[in-house]
């Protein structure tokens, strides 16, 4: 695990953003899109590379099969989700840096996948100026969310997604992100080879070269959904780099996200025996 030091091996999958720190009724618990992503994507059988920012002495025992690119701040990114009867309410209650191109290893820009993962607004738009040609697979959620004062979070337009949209190759976001509005989702198909919403419960629609297609998820008990969505669009971008077919990639990316919410928390990440049943092709419907 690197803490600062530049890293030197080769990696397959790239992922950028904060690791977080969640405030739990058990405790502090790392959380974060790198967090479950780059686990996914290392469970799946490839070396990950982290970059990230977070104070000096933040946790990173979770993260220790995988290098990670600190770079070290005054405060690391807390959140806390709060039960209530309308569901969970977020807080956000410090943030560590903003991550730019500079951030980057060289030797890290010729993963074949490079997955940008904000949560808290936290990545600058220069960062895709030194990504080469590549795919890139971005989870937006970090870029739609806004905060006030006291922390509380709530949802906000993704204001400049003009600038980001064009960068990607493939976007897997929440129908949650966007409020339900398909007014937004309509937009952002015109602007990207591959769209991918989530629903929950409800599994994923995907949108490709005009054609569209729903995936539902397996009957499972759900226990904890935290982090479901970032295992989900690792699969399905790691799922991409193997088959080149969406529709595949979707229902792989759908059967291991639904696996992962009858555990809690980094618990979730899928397990080899999930791996290898869900790598069997069935067809999406």
């Amino acid at each position: 695990m690197s803490t600062g030091l530049i890293p030197t091996e080769p990696i397959d999958y790239l992922v950028v953003g904060h690791v977080t720190q969640d405030i739990t009724p058990s405790g502090l618990m790392m959380g974060g899109t790198v967090t479950y992503a780059g686990l996914t994507a290392h469970a799946l059988g490839y070396k990950v590379g982290i970059v990230t920012s977070g104070r000096s002495d933040i946790d990173l025992n979770p993260l220790a099969d995988i290098p990670v690119h600190l770079i070290q701040a005054d405060n690391s990114t807390i959140f806390k989700n709060q039960p209530t009867p309308n569901g969970r309410q977020q807080y956000l209650y410090q943030t560590a840096k903003t991550l730019t191109a500079g951030d980057i290893p060289s030797q890290w820009l010729t993963a074949p996948i490079i997955h940008i993962g904000p949560v808290a607004q936290e990545i600058s738009i220069d960062i895709f100026e030194s990504l080469p040609a590549t795919f890139i697979g971005i989870t937006p959620q970090g870029w739609m969310r806004q905060w006030d004062s006291n922390g509380r979070v709530s949802p906000k337009p993704w204001g400049d997604a003009d600038r980001y949209l064009p960068k990607a190759s493939a976007v897997v976001l929440s129908i949650e992100d966007v409020l339900g509005d398909e007014g937004v989702i309509a937009n952002m198909i015109e602007q990207v080879p591959i769209l991918v919403v989530t629903e929950a419960n409800l599994g994923a629609r995907l949108y490709w070269n005009g054609d569209y297609r729903h995936f539902s998820p397996p009957e499972e008990t759900e226990v904890d959904a935290t982090g479901a969505g970032d295992i989900f669009a690792a699969s399905f971008f790691i799922r991409m780099h193997e088959t080149r077919d969406p529709w595949e990639s979707a229902r792989f990316a759908t059967r291991i996200a639904s696996q992962s919410i009858t555990r809690i928390g980094l618990q979730s990440i899928p397990t080899p025996d999930e791996v290898a049943a869900s790598r069997i092709s069935i067809t999406g419907t």
